[in-house]
């Protein structure tokens, strides 16, 4: 079984910092980055298509997105995909996924986003529950 970085301290509940992603998913994502409007969205869409477990381009597809539905979709696929990465790497369901660690900010940012595309579309109980569950995960961070 592989190792999971899960610490325990007496500060609180366990923190678990998800692994790094691969090294040409961070750099095509950045170079798509670098790319506007429709062209940055097909960029993205194409690193999601080759790398679907990959919270750093679903989120980066949610931002990308031209409209309100697809990113959410975006969103809530990163989010799902974000809980089982989550569990793989030693989360229980509760403790803390912390946005200092940077290697969290593809989860976090498909959380944060769901929540925010949630209240567009009308979805306030699901807005509500992200906010929640995002100061339950990072109580440090303001998530406004």
């Amino acid at each position: 079984m592989a190792e999971h970085p899960v610490n325990l301290t007496p500060q609180g509940p366990p923190r678990t910092v998800l692994p790094e992603e691969a090294a040409d998913v961070r750099h095509l994502l950045a170079r798509a980055a670098t790319l506007s409007g429709d062209e940055r969205r097909r960029a993205v869409a194409a690193v999601v298509a080759t790398n679907p477990r990959s919270l750093l381009s679903w989120c980066a597809l949610g931002d990308a997105a031209t409209d309100t539905v697809e990113r959410y979709a975006a969103y809530r696929v990163g989010y799902h995909r974000g809980l089982d990465t989550l569990r793989a790497n030693g989360w229980r369901g509760s403790g803390y996924v912390r946005w200092a660690d940077e290697t969290n900010r593809g989860f976090l940012g498909c959380l944060r986003g769901l929540g925010a595309m949630a209240a567009v579309i009308g979805e306030v109980d699901e807005a509500e529950r992200v906010q929640q569950f995002l100061l339950q995960l990072d109580p440090s961070k303001e998530w406004a």
